[in-house]
């Protein structure tokens, strides 16, 4: 598939790659729906309490749908002083990059839409315009809450990005490449959470923090700010916020398998897995910590959080590029 993907486009290739773009799209907002229902029905477990279980059945299946449909018919509204041509655009300008950067993850060793040798570094640049959606929806909804919510989404996103492009050094220093299924080849023995775990660490805290999560979800802070940077956006809209979120978690917990559980790389002796349910075990258990993690931690202040950025996983990703370094050579010394 990846061959085909990558060769020369025709006429047939061209609506070869929008129906699997299309699919990959149903794939992720099939992923978006069931993860809510998902996370509804795990923290309820953590708190003891039931969660959805109404519509669609005893295990509300159908509860996220129903969701979904009022937001669509919910009114869409918008603000008599905003700037009405930004405040429309930057949801989208916050969604694209998150369904754009699903392009270079292998989640396969076949499937894979685009195997480029810059893949760790194309998914990192193209995450960070996110930023200037959310920076745009809180400055354009001309309120004081949102625009606040905005920079503090600005100022931590920027923040946690540099430790998290940090921590993954170690990584492209021990294989050589930024290409993602290389990655994934090198692990075909020992995953990298065993030869980087203080990476491993650093990159769950930074990618829950760059997506906004409970403990770090300051940029929309309802105790505080209303709903932060998205409050004076209704239906539709919001839910485009709302998706971006869940198909970042989708990418980051598809970027960590990749990155530091092996991707579709099989547990030894159990080889005749198939990858794909390799790497479906690895993404829900991601996906699941995240989930245990809201539920477990409460909410930062705003200089916690920045201190604990500058001052706590910036030295440690720096030490840890430093030791990979230094057991580098002596490994090639003896």
């Amino acid at each position: 598939m990846s061959e085909w993907l990558t060769s020369t486009p025709g006429y047939w290739q061209t609506g070869g790659f929008f129906l699997a773009g299309t699919a990959m799209l149903m794939v992720v907002l099939g992923f978006v729906t069931y993860a809510i229902l998902a996370e509804r029905k795990v923290l309820g477990f953590m708190q003891l309490r039931h969660g959805p279980n109404r519509v669609g059945g005893r295990f509300g299946l159908l509860q996220t749908v129903a969701d979904v449909l009022k937001l669509l018919l919910k009114e869409d509204t918008i603000p008599r002083d905003a700037d009405r041509p930004l405040f429309i655009i930057a949801p989208v300008i916050a969604f694209a990059p998150a369904f754009i950067i699903i392009a270079v993850l292998p989640f396969t060793e076949r499937i894979s839409f685009a195997d480029i040798g810059v893949g760790l570094l194309f998914y990192i640049a193209i995450s960070g315009i996110t930023t200037i959606g959310i920076l745009a929806g809180g400055w354009a909804s001309n309120n004081k809450y949102a625009l606040l919510g905005s920079m503090r989404s600005a100022a931590q996103m920027i923040s946690y990005e540099i430790p998290l492009v940090m921590s993954v050094i170690g990584i492209i220093l021990l294989t050589g490449t930024l290409n993602l299924n290389e990655i994934i080849m090198a692990q075909e023995n020992v995953a990298f959470i065993f030869k980087q775990p203080l990476a491993f660490f650093i990159f769950l805290i930074a990618s829950v923090a760059e997506l906004n999560r409970t403990p770090f979800d300051l940029p929309e802070a309802e105790s505080e700010l209303v709903a932060g940077y998205h409050v004076e956006y209704s239906g539709f809209r919001w839910a485009f916020f709302m998706l971006a979120e869940y198909v970042y978690l989708f990418a980051m917990a598809s970027l960590t398998t990749i990155l530091f559980l092996g991707g579709w790389q099989a547990i030894p002796f159990l080889d005749f897995v198939p990858g794909f349910i390799w790497f479906a075990l690895k993404f829900i258990s991601i996906v699941f910590v995240m989930i245990w993690i809201r539920a477990t931690f409460p909410r930062l202040r705003a200089d916690q959080l920045m201190s604990f950025g500058w001052k706590v996983l910036l030295p440690l990703a720096l030490a840890n590029i430093f030791i990979t370094t230094i057991l580098i050579e002596l490994f090639r010394s003896f």
